[in-house]
Parts: C-alpha cells; sequence; structure tokens
C-alpha cells in the first residue's frame, strides 16, 4: 500500500527597521564613494603638479579642470611653494583634509538620524500537509527573536 503524502515546510523572517537599516548603509557608502573620487581627484592635481606635468595634455587638463571646481572655496588660503616648475599646492592638500573631514561629519549625522538597532526578528514557519485523500491541513507558528 502506497502513501500519497506531501509535506512543504516555509520559513521567513521578517525584521523590524531592516529598510531604515539598509537606507543608513547605503547613505553612508554614497557618502564615501563620493569623498574617494574627489579625494582621488585632488591627489591626482598633487602628484601632476609635483612631477610638473604639461598642463596642456588632455589628461592633465582635465584633472585640473575638474578639481579646481572642489579647490575654488580654497583658492588663495595659503602660499603655494615653487621651484623649477615643481608645485606644491598646500591649499589642496588643507582641502583633502576639509573634505575629508566633512564627509565624515554629514556620514555620522545620517547614522544618527536613520540608524535604528536590529529589533525583534519574526520567524513565520508555515508547514501544509497533503493526505491521499486531499485533506490539506496547513500550520502556522510565529517566533519572535530579539
Amino acid at each position: 500500500m502506497s502513501q500519497n503524502r506531501v509535506s512543504e515546510v516555509r520559513t521567513s523572517q521578517r525584521e523590524s527597521n531592516r529598510e531604515q537599516r539598509i537606507f543608513s548603509f547605503k547613505a553612508s557608502q554614497w557618502i564615501w564613494l563620493g569623498l574617494g573620487i574627489v579625494e582621488t581627484l585632488i591627489g591626482l592635481r598633487i602628484v601632476l603638479k609635483l612631477i610638473a606635468a604639461n598642463p596642456e595634455s588632455p589628461f592633465a587638463a582635465f584633472i585640473y579642470n575638474v578639481s579646481a571646481i572642489f579647490l575654488y572655496p580654497f583658492a588663495g588660503l595659503v602660499g603655494t611653494p615653487a621651484a623649477g616648475g615643481v608645485v606644491l599646492e598646500l591649499s589642496s592638500i588643507i582641502a583633502m583634509l576639509v573634505y575629508a573631514l566633512l564627509a565624515w561629519g554629514i556620514e555620522r549625522i545620517v547614522w544618527v538620524i536613520f540608524y535604528r538597532p536590529r529589533g525583534y526578528a519574526v520567524g513565520i514557519t508555515q508547514t501544509t500537509t497533503s493526505e491521499p485523500d486531499s485533506v490539506l491541513q496547513t500550520t502556522t507558528r510565529e517566533e519572535f527573536n530579539e
């Protein structure tokens, strides 16, 4: 005698405040990515100035033009030592420090406002059993985990 019993178990878990935590993580990642791009542009500018790169070169001109946008607030802040075509832009180094502190402050503000610690997790286990004579039995169980 064969038994035609089919059993299916599904388990899912819901977590409170999950969306806010994901948002705070993603916003934090975007902030650090933006800082990385700005710092890279300014760092390349510093290196190109230190090696006396040709400003007529398309790559150097691109880096100088794009980074100039971020260095505008720091123009003329301190003197720029130069010798034989080699230039040390101290204002660019200061700009890198200020932008890093600014990004860190913004990231902390986003974290404080939007981050919510992990709360209770609700685990739901649903078991469905089908008997040979077409009787369908469903059992649902909820568990609260901290």
